[in-house]
């Protein structure tokens, strides 16, 4: 079975083929109905929050009293999320935002890309992953703004979402001590699109390259003006407070990047082996599980 919130071998994004805190600079509210569910598997989150002016008729997502503390299964998915399409809402810069859940089409993009990702396996039946595939296109159909504002990764953060961020962009979550990082998706699209351009021109294997690829890829299809956030949420708990305050793991992947530029090969590495080693044990845990 997969866990859901929405969930995937990784990231639970796949294409059908294959939240008051005080930043460095500005100011929102950080609080947002987002934080309020629990995880059954710790997860860390990339969401992407729509100007609420540009979202639709999304209701706020609100839990019933209780809901939440409620696990359901059926054959393939366990989760705790309602799965009402409505919207995780959060201000920031004075604006309003609005994160359409989509908790069954997430479902069933977890479910197709857990098949792809052991292609041969048939660990899912050939049968229910065509079913899966109609499903979700019928859902994608259903409304111009129908598809996934949320990828979800068990354990651990990707060390790719944090090509997105400027290290300033960094802030401590108030709910429960925590690390998120805030940005439009204009400026962590050109991130990630420079993060490709000198990965690549260092050499690096296109498998690596790749991945970084799949992000731009998912960021093209949101409006610059939208909010892109990582959120520690539930991975925060694998670690101790004194960690979570010395955590400046986008800065590290910054001076990487930085280091490569200038050619810098040996402090490149020093930059990366320190954000790499300090998610490593965290990252353990997704093979583990």
């Amino acid at each position: 079975m997969l866990s859901l919130v929405a969930a995937g071998p990784a990231e639970c994004w796949a294409r059908t083929h294959h939240p008051s805190d005080r930043p460095a600079g500005g100011r929102f509210s950080q609080r947002s109905e987002a934080s309020s569910i629990p995880r059954m598997i710790l997860s860390a989150f990339l969401r992407v929050y729509l100007p609420a002016d540009r979202a639709g008729g999304f209701e706020v997502h609100r839990d019933p009293a209780g809901a939440a503390t409620v696990a359901r299964a059926d054959d393939h998915f366990v989760w705790q999320e309602p799965t009402v399409d409505d919207a995780f809402r959060t201000d920031w810069e004075g604006r309003e935002y609005l994160c359409p859940r989509f908790p069954r089409l997430r479902m069933l993009e977890g479910l197709l890309a857990f098949s792809n990702a052991y292609p041969g396996a048939h660990l899912v039946p050939p049968s229910e992953v065509e079913s899966a595939a109609r499903e979700l296109t019928r859902l994608r159909a259903s409304s111009p703004v129908a598809r996934s504002y949320i990828l979800t990764s068990p354990w651990h953060v990707p060390l790719r979402w944090f090509s997105l961020f400027d290290p300033g962009e960094r802030y401590q979550a108030r709910d429960g001590l925590s690390i998120r990082y805030r940005c439009t998706v204009s400026a962590g699209l050109e991130r990630v699109d420079h993060s490709v351009e000198v990965l690549d021109e260092a050499g690096f294997d296109e498998a690596v390259i790749d991945q970084l690829r799949g992000l731009s890829d998912w960021l093209e299809g949101f409006p610059g003006e939208a909010l892109v956030e990582l959120d520690y949420a539930g991975v925060a708990r694998l670690f101790s407070d004194g960690d979570l305050t010395l955590d400046e793991s986008a800065a590290e992947v910054a001076a990487s990047l930085d280091a490569l530029v200038r050619h810098e090969y040996e402090e490149a590495g020093i930059s990366y082996a320190a954000v790499a080693t300090r998610w490593a044990k965290a990252q353990s845990l997704n093979y583990v599980n």
